[in-house]
């Protein structure tokens, strides 16, 4: 009887393979392994339920014989309009406003505008993630502090507000007719969730600029699975940047020193951590695509799927009874209330700022701001947070970052010649 507490107890340290830092092995119960099953829990108690329910209301043909109060609600929840719209070149993307009769010098203010808005969004976003996942509150001469350890909760604070600013910017401005059915945004924002907290989650076992280089080598995994999934067929300038991406990566990598900081040592539970990440958000990627084959805006995807996130965060939260935990640790540190308000702002308004500037200047554009984005956030972290970076280890960032250039710019020369791009590949990056 005493062999299932023994070996729960165990698991931490058999996942990574090294020891456990003193912050993070308080208890078995910390343990993102454990705490990931537990919120996929909280999820199921909601989504089984739904399930069922949508299932019965399709079985009972209730869009022909319902009626009453509740026959709208269910209605847009459960069937939608059904109609879609005439399938875009690549229906991830608002119709992009060509500029007319306007003057370069007003053109390049936007620029100016939407470059500013995204590093500054991004960026403060980027550090204050780090400050609240690595660093104690409350810290004295006499009192170590204690460390805010419930990822969820902040990806809670974050949806929370994306579905007001969301909401918010839908009832002010004309919307296309929405025709979607609402539980299809519940696909979507599941794995936003999960991919949400798995990069939540990873720094507290790898470092910051580790974990914005695996975002950046996230087209290798992608190129993998379609090669070997859907036989599909790359240019040859497709294999030369991803090979240059991993070529990079890796001297990053093994240029880290045996004898480093614990936070910026590469251990195997962050590694499984930003696989996940990854993997989720490729498939929030993929399956928002398919949703713009409805008639919707990007404002509307972005109200969407953080209503269903709202739920289920919340329900998962009140479920594990760490709602109330957060609120407590918050009231006792206002520095971190201050945080993760913040980061929440940031979080909406940098995907307010995408949205602009796709529609305005094009992907090409947004993903050289965002690129360097990446590189400053490397950068600020480095000095900000004191992460040593080797001679190799830089040498291995510049080769990424001039991989990424080269893509975008093999990319754009294709656009202009007409060709399709890649399959499994859209022109917007994800953040």
């Amino acid at each position: 009887r005493f062999c299932l507490p023994l070996m729960l107890a165990s698991l931490p340290t058999m996942a990574t393979g090294e020891e456990i830092p003193p912050a993070l092995q308080d208890s078995w119960g910390d343990f993102w392994l454990f705490r990931f099953f537990v919120n996929a829990a909280g999820y199921a108690s909601i989504v089984v339920p739904g399930f069922l329910l949508i299932q019965y209301f399709k079985r009972r043909n209730y869009l022909e014989t319902g009626r009453g109060i509740c026959f709208p609600v269910i209605k847009s929840c459960v069937f939608g309009s059904e109609v879609k719209s005439v399938h875009q070149e690549d229906g991830s993307l608002p119709p992009r406003v060509e500029p007319t009769e306007s003057s370069t010098a007003r053109q390049v203010f936007k620029l100016l505008f939407c470059a500013a808005g995204l590093q500054a969004s991004y960026l403060t976003w980027g550090v204050l993630q780090e400050r609240v996942m690595t660093r104690t509150y409350g810290a004295t001469e006499t009192d170590p502090g204690e460390k805010f350890k419930d990822s969820q909760f902040l990806v809670f604070m974050n949806r929370i507000l994306a579905f007001t600013v969301a909401g918010l910017y839908c009832a002010l401005t004309k919307q296309p007719r929405h025709g979607a059915p609402m539980y299809k945004y519940s696909f979507a924002s599941l794995s936003n969730i999960l991919s949400s907290w798995c990069q939540y989650e990873a720094l507290k076992y790898i470092s910051f600029p580790t974990q914005v280089l695996a975002k950046a080598s996230k087209v290798i995994p992608v190129m993998m699975m379609g090669k070997l999934v859907s036989r599909k067929s790359y240019e040859y300038w497709e294999y030369l940047t991803a090979a240059l991406i991993s070529v990079g990566v890796s001297m990053f990598l093994l240029s880290s020193a045996p004898n480093r900081h614990v936070s910026t040592v590469t251990t195997f539970s962050g590694v499984v951590l930003l696989a996940g990440y990854i993997i989720f958000d490729s498939f929030t990627s993929n399956w928002q695509d398919a949703l713009f084959s409805y008639k919707m805006s990007p404002v509307q995807m972005m109200f969407g799927v953080n209503v269903f996130s709202c739920l289920f965060t919340v329900g998962s939260l009140l479920e594990q009874g760490a709602l109330l935990e957060s609120v407590r640790f918050m009231a006792r540190h206002s520095e971190f209330m201050a945080h993760a308000v913040l980061l929440s702002v940031c979080s909406a308004c940098g995907q307010l700022f995408i949205f602009y500037t796709i529609n305005q200047f094009g992907a090409a554009v947004f993903t050289i701001i965002m690129t360097l984005r990446q590189a400053f956030a490397i950068l600020l972290s480095c000095l900000i947070y004191g992460h040593t970076v080797t001679v190799v280890g830089g040498l291995g960032v510049a080769v990424v970052f001039m991989a990424l250039f080269l893509r975008v710019y093999a990319r754009s020369r294709m656009k202009k010649r007409g060709k399709k791009l890649p399959q499994g590949e859209t022109p917007v990056q994800k953040v």
